[in-house]
């Protein structure tokens, strides 16, 4: 083995940890400054949302303790929130990662740590007791482990084409849990089924006698006109047009055979998440022939992985491509509309790199703080599953499976102990923004939009 197996679950020492809220300071100077106050307030919630904004102070802890040295792609922000369900192109429903905002290659246990220490911190969260938590975040190590190691037996192309079926898990939940976590989770799946373009379109927009119109919502959700008030509607509009030519041509050729069939209509910045808060993130509305043929796409800004400074020797041309390379390696099915494309920022008049996806695309999740102990060990071996699934389509497959059928059962417990440590650092870190909140050290402000 390259480290011992217990060795995983260290910590950083304090000496050791770069100070939290300067990591999210440094953040924060990238970011469009009227909204780095929403941020604040959305990470200062729990301790729970303070971790899904932190993945930088995570990425600099994992940086300071032993690690396997075994490298493949991450996902680099695999916590509980970030799986779920969307549509493949086959227009069937599955589940799997959904965020490559931060992929970068890695140690391939970081993205493990980053998961286990999610199912403690929400368990916390939810009020489950200590054993509970550290069960559940034990389980996601172990049927990751066990997952891997099958993989390693199995072909390359097995491997590649391996998902999860969600009628599979809404039958399992139906034969495990009660009947109103059968009936929530079905609802789920319903309500995801239901969300694409033509209900973002009821959702986001408005009508007139000149046709649909995204609707003004700030902060959340502003119009292109209202954020670009020195460019008339026609500049707008030859700008984005501009950037979507480019970003066409990153699409495979029959994809931009498809896209050329729609004609942009407008675009608006939109906040999403909580880590993402601050960053340039737009939405743009497009028409087909038909009135009822709307395409909705997201462009997110694209800035160095968190990880990057901690994995050297990987430099990318654009950010953009990379979310969309590590997406397209790690996701059993991916929108077929993932591109990139470098614009010139309207806020700041920086050269900013973008990949691009439809807005909805079936794309639902679990409520995590609802989850039940018995709900939330099953998710947990659910997520632990999948991200073995998506590790196991990286060519460092077998050498993962390898170690961890030397490492044994002792690798969920220093996962479990791991995360377990590391949930009180969190806990500590969270209680040092809401200090810093109310001395006035960090602005917050909340959003008091409906979209």
């Amino acid at each position: 083995m390259t480290v011992p197996v217990g060795e995983l679950a260290a910590v950083p020492e304090a000496p050791r940890r770069r100070d939290p809220l300067e990591i999210l300071a440094a953040q924060d100077r990238t970011r469009l400054q009227g909204l780095v106050p929403v941020r604040h307030h959305r990470m200062a919630a729990t301790p729970f949302t303070f971790y899904r904004g932190a993945a930088a102070v995570m990425a600099s802890d994992l940086s300071c303790t032993p690690d396997t040295g075994i490298i493949t792609q991450l996902c680099g922000d695999a916590h509980l929130s970030n799986f779920g369900l969307f549509r493949s192109p086959e227009r069937t429903m599955v589940f799997d990662l959904n965020d490559f905002d931060e992929t970068h290659p890695g140690p391939f246990e970081w993205d493990v740590k980053r998961l286990a220490a999610s199912i403690v911190i929400a368990s916390q969260a939810s009020g489950f007791e200590p054993d509970v938590a550290r069960k559940a975040a034990r389980r996601a190590a172990k049927t990751y482990r066990k997952s891997m190691v099958a993989a390693g037996r199995r072909t390359a192309l097995e491997c590649w084409y391996a998902r999860v079926d969600t009628a599979a898990i809404a039958a399992d939940l139906g034969d495990r849990f009660d009947t109103a976590t059968s009936v929530n989770t079905q609802k789920m799946m319903r309500k995801a089924m239901h969300r694409d373009s033509m209900q973002a379109l009821e959702k986001l927009c408005y009508f007139d006698l000149a046709g649909a119109h995204i609707k003004s919502d700030p902060p959340l959700l502003v119009p292109a006109s209202e954020v670009m008030t020195a460019m008339s509607r026609e500049q707008i509009t030859k700008e984005f047009v501009a950037g979507f030519d480019r970003y066409a041509t990153t699409l495979p050729g029959h994809v931009a055979e498809l896209f050329s069939q729609y004609r942009f209509i407008e675009a608006a910045r939109k906040v999403v998440g909580v880590g993402s808060v601050g960053t340039r993130c737009w939405i743009a509305l497009f028409g087909g022939k038909h009135i009822g043929d709307p395409l909705f796409l997201q462009f997110k800004e694209a800035s160095e992985s968190v990880l990057a400074p901690y994995v050297p020797g990987y430099d990318y041309a654009d950010q953009g491509q990379r979310v969309v390379s590590g997406q397209q390696l790690m996701q059993a099915s991916s929108d077929i509309f993932l591109g990139w494309l470098q614009q010139l920022a309207f806020e700041g008049g920086v050269l900013t790199d973008f990949y691009v996806r439809q807005l909805r695309d079936g794309k639902g999740s679990v409520v995590v703080e609802a989850l039940a102990p018995k709900g939330m060990e099953y998710y947990a071996a659910l997520c632990g599953e999948v991200l073995a699934q998506a590790h196991a389509r990286t060519a460092a497959r077998d050498e993962i499976a390898d170690y961890l059928g030397g490492a044994g059962k002792a690798f969920d417990a220093a996962i479990a102990d791991f995360s377990v440590a590391y949930s009180a650092i969190n806990v500590g870190d969270h209680a040092a923004l809401e200090a810093a909140i109310a001395g006035g050290d960090m602005a917050a402000q909340a959003d008091e939009s409906t979209s």
